[in-house]
């Protein structure tokens, strides 16, 4: 089992991601708050753990090439912030089919449209799915799957 906060970090990356597909090529802004919950600061103005951890993951994605943004709001959003080229690309991929039978998340049902079996085999529809799912262990694969780990069946260590 990961830790905790490990297992934050993939839920956090998968809805930031979801959030700026959904968007794309528009940039938004990309609140904390909506990723990972309410915070009220302490009496210092201080955020909670929990806050800053998602708001250090939006910054690592940036930091890793996968989102662009124009500035910072405070502690609690990226101002503009869009995917990059690399990370649209990826999460619009088709996935591998064995990834796709583990997590259970494409149809196998024969009269669905070629379109629509071709949307429910993307890496972004494995994200999406994962969340859905509110599986730490389904999030945190589909997130390796999709940028760690380039054959897309086996968990980073």
């Amino acid at each position: 089992m990961a830790d905790i906060h490990v297992e934050e970090f993939y839920k956090d990356v998968a809805i930031a991601l979801v959030q700026l597909y959904m968007a794309f090529p528009r940039r938004v802004n990309l609140f904390v708050e909506d990723i990972a919950g309410p915070d009220e600061p302490d009496e210092f103005g201080l955020h909670s753990k929990r806050h800053m951890a998602c708001f250090g993951a939006l910054l690592w994605l940036s930091e890793e090439g996968l989102l662009r943004y124009v500035d910072t709001i405070r502690q609690e959003a990226l101002d503009q912030a869009v995917l990059t080229r690399e990370a649209f690309v990826r999460l619009s991929a088709p996935a591998p089919q064995a990834l796709l039978r583990e997590l259970s998340a494409a149809s196998n049902e024969p009269e669905l449209p070629p379109s629509v079996q071709k949307d429910l085999s993307t890496y972004i529809h494995l994200l999406r799915s994962a969340l859905k799912s509110g599986s730490s262990s389904r999030i945190s694969l589909a997130v390796q799957s999709t940028f760690f780990n380039d054959s897309g069946l086996q968990p980073v260590h």
